[in-house]
């Protein structure tokens, strides 16, 4: 019997066995920002993101993989369905409740490595310094227990991790989200944002 988020997950991470390969066939759904994508999410999945976004689904957090599927609709697919709004963030005070509520337990180690990535992109997106401290701990983790043939992949993972903490200690949140969430910005953070890899 398909478990209810089931779905999601094979749409999210394919029928890849590896992390590299997992990662090949679906990097540019992860972070490709393109429309079709985009599409295909609210068409197929924004019904369960609504439910997540209004506090629902909280059973499916009882299994490691329904946790991992409901942290998926409050993060990722927010920022899909609702690119460009303030929305795109609506869920991201959850989905961190949910993730540390799983990390207490130790949930995450029920998945594959790739799919913990996806549990501590919830710490990187955090305004918070303390929170990115975090993820940098657990994306080190990730990166020491890698086999041979998938650290370079990991170590692109840590090194994202890395780049979002400069910015949240440099300037306590994301300058790119200011417009979006009606932020002014200060001067040094408007010459910030004329950097290549300013925007994520």
């Amino acid at each position: 019997m398909t478990t209810p988020w089931q779905p999601l997950l094979d749409w999210w991470f394919g029928p890849g066995l590896t992390a590299a390969e997992v990662a090949a066939a679906r990097s540019r759904l992860w972070f490709g920002k393109q429309d079709s994508q985009d599409s295909e999410a609210r068409e197929r999945f924004a019904g369960q993101v609504e439910q997540a976004l209004a506090g629902g689904l909280g059973d499916w957090a009882e299994q490691p993989q329904g946790w991992l599927a409901l942290i998926l609709l409050l993060d990722q697919l927010p920022r899909m369905l609702h690119r460009d709004s303030p929305l795109a963030f609506a869920g991201d005070a959850r989905a961190r409740e949910l993730v540390f509520a799983g990390l207490d337990t130790d949930k995450e180690l029920a998945l594959a490595p790739i799919q913990r990535v996806f549990v501590y992109l919830v710490l990187e997106h955090a305004e918070d310094l303390l929170l990115q401290d975090e993820a940098l701990r657990r994306f080190v983790r990730l990166l020491d227990a890698a086999p041979a043939g998938e650290r370079a992949l990991f170590a692109d993972y840590l090194d994202y991790a890395e780049r979002h903490q400069r910015i949240i200690a440099r300037f306590g949140r994301f300058p790119h989200r200011n417009a979006i969430l009606g932020r002014a910005s200060s001067e040094e953070e408007l010459r910030f944002l004329e950097e290549p890899g300013s925007r994520f």
